[in-house]
């Protein structure tokens, strides 16, 4: 019977072994990379009655941190509308409310829809962003 018997080299072995400590660290660094480059095109995306609404009162656009979800073991974080929007009148009023208007429009008040926050999801700027941060971690090893 033929036996084989591999090594790999020294090197490869200390960057899995890296890897294997940092995983969490690692994905969190990518999650949060990627969440910020959504935020990124996001804000870029908005319409301008949208935009001069919700930075009345500072950034609303923010990335949550890092979590693991219980369901599956993921890292995730989110991109959230957050504050509160004060019109002419000095009345508040929550700015995701104001947000989800302009993405999913209304008919009560026949707003039309101006979708921005779907567009921004870039699935190939923000896998590149997190493929970045992997490089990092990596150091081009296993290129």
């Amino acid at each position: 019977m033929a036996a084989f018997i591999g090594e790999l080299p020294e090197d490869l072995i200390k960057v899995f072994q890296q890897l294997e400590i940092d995983t969490d660290k690692m994905l969190s660094e990518m999650v949060t990379a990627g969440a910020e480059a959504a935020r990124e095109i996001c804000v870029g995306n908005m319409p301008k009655e949208l935009y001069k609404a919700i930075w009345y009162d500072g950034d609303a656009v923010k990335v949550s941190r890092p979590y693991k979800t219980p369901s599956d073991d993921g890292i995730n974080a989110q991109v959230m509308v957050t504050g509160y929007f004060v019109n002419r009148n000095k009345k508040k009023t929550p700015a995701p409310l104001v947000a989800n208007m302009f993405e999913y429009g209304s008919q009560s008040r026949e707003y039309p829809k101006k979708p921005f926050l779907r567009k921004s999801f870039n699935k190939d700027v923000i896998e590149r962003v997190m493929l970045d941060v992997q490089d990092k971690y990596i150091k081009g090893d296993l290129k």
